[in-house]
């Protein structure tokens, strides 16, 4: 009968707890699991080389097969790939990250800002020391057709670190704005940043297309558990709530 009466109390506090919870806070704690979940495999095959002649296939798929020191495509794409792999490169992050907050700081959502800023540099922390606890050698089948310095491969810092910057970039700001159109346009344009720099990785020949995997699925663990984190400090009133802020008297004064 106690055991009984425990686990119905136990029920009834976990149904409460859910009960209590919006969907999409519960929706993104169950992608967090699974993406993590999806990690930890990925990097289990490729310690074992599961994932060697995948990686090595689509690497060559991007070349000529006459001369694996030029890519498939028009010149035009090489540049694009260049310029898109720019954007996950560590001085465009931080320009990115400090713009944000800076605009972020200027609305008067200085929490915000703040919190933005440990969550890009706590990210960043993150993605290195994975980098140095695998330890995988980047890829030397074909020409890398963008500098690279001396780093391990897995997973891929460029992905990642966009993954966590503008993904929580956009999340920060969807979440200064009322507006559902608004949240949308800024999420997808964070997504569609992500997506084209880690896809520019592959195609340039610094990593394999499992490390680009693997460091947007790092990437979005740390940018969803980011945005939750700042929705709870934003329910207690740490972190300024979305819309806009109403002016202070010094803001609406008119000017002498």
């Amino acid at each position: 009968m106690p055991e009984r009466l425990l686990g119905h109390v136990r029920d009834h506090r976990i149904s409460r707890w859910l009960g209590g919870r919006e969907p999409v806070v519960l929706l993104s704690v169950l992608l967090i699991l699974v993406v993590l979940w999806g990690f930890i495999q990925l990097a289990d095959e490729v310690l074992e080389g599961d994932t060697h002649d995948f990686d090595i296939w689509l690497v060559e798929r991007l070349r000529t097969p006459d001369d694996l020191s030029v890519p498939v495509g028009p010149r035009w794409v090489q540049e694009a790939g260049r310029d898109a792999t720019a954007l996950g490169g560590f001085l465009w992050l931080m320009f990115s990250t400090f713009a944000t907050a800076g605009y972020l700081w200027l609305d008067r959502k200085r929490h915000l800002s703040m919190f933005l800023l440990g969550s890009a540099v706590s990210g960043y922390i993150v993605s290195t020391l994975l980098k140095a606890y695998f330890q995988r050698p980047r890829p030397d089948l074909v020409p890398h057709l963008s500098y690279v310095y001396n780093t391990t491969s897995f997973p891929s810092g460029h992905s990642m670190n966009a993954a966590v910057i503008y993904l929580t970039l956009g999340a920060m700001v969807a979440m200064s704005v009322s507006r559902k159109r608004l949240k949308l346009y800024v999420l997808g344009v964070a997504c569609f940043i992500t997506a084209i720099v880690g896809a520019s990785r592959v195609y340039l020949g610094v990593h394999y297309p499992t490390d680009v995997l693997a460091g947007w699925m790092a990437g979005l663990i740390w940018a969803l558990l980011c945005w939750l984190v700042a929705r709870w400090l934003q329910r207690r009133g740490d972190v300024e709530p979305s819309g806009p802020v109403e002016p202070t008297p010094e803001e609406t004064a008119e000017p002498a």
